[in-house]
């Protein structure tokens, strides 16, 4: 079994494991808000997009990560 990585961006100070058995980094978690969300600012910017950037940065903390 992989061991989680240290880290100081969750709660936990380790990083939860993903849906393949590795250890999920910040940068890859979350894709499906990810995606709408950066899309979203892109298109329509930043200050129209709140809902979906809080969605996505609920996904992350209730993955562990410090938001």
């Amino acid at each position: 079994m992989t061991q989680p990585l240290k880290t100081t961006s969750t709660h936990s100070g380790e990083l939860p494991i993903g849906a393949d058995g590795k250890p999920l980094k910040p940068c890859c978690a979350c894709p499906e808000t990810k995606k709408v969300r950066d899309r979203c600012i892109f298109d329509n910017g930043e200050e129209n997009c709140q809902d979906l950037i809080n969605a996505h940065l609920k996904c992350m903390r209730d993955l562990g990560f410090k938001i």
